[in-house]
């Protein structure tokens, strides 16, 4: 079963929505060779407001993440497309489905 997410809320630099909206989308290539990554979302939630949502079935697939290739493009291109710093939260999943 899923145990773990994260749940990362991400702001657009004005004028940058559109590219950080490219990044995402283009973003689900580095998260598809992380094997214990069990689900992986970009959303948009507003016209300058994204997110990303993933889970994981332990710890360390979690910790494996961080220290992924999304993990160090978004730490990277932060001061270019967002108006902030990421806001990171570790949640706890309480029931999933998932295909089999």
């Amino acid at each position: 079963m899923t145990q773990h997410a994260l749940y990362v809320q991400l702001e657009a630099k004005p004028g940058k929505e559109q590219e950080v909206a490219n990044f995402l989308s283009s973003a689900r290539s580095m998260v598809s060779d992380e094997p214990e990554t069990t689900a992986w979302f970009a959303i948009r939630m507003g016209p300058r407001t994204f997110g990303i949502f993933d889970a994981f079935a332990n710890e360390r697939g979690l910790d494996a993440h961080l220290k992924g290739k999304l993990a160090k493009q978004i730490t990277s291109k932060a001061p270019e497309l967002f108006a902030k710093a990421p806001e990171m939260q570790r949640v706890e999943v309480l029931a999933d489905k998932l295909p089999h």
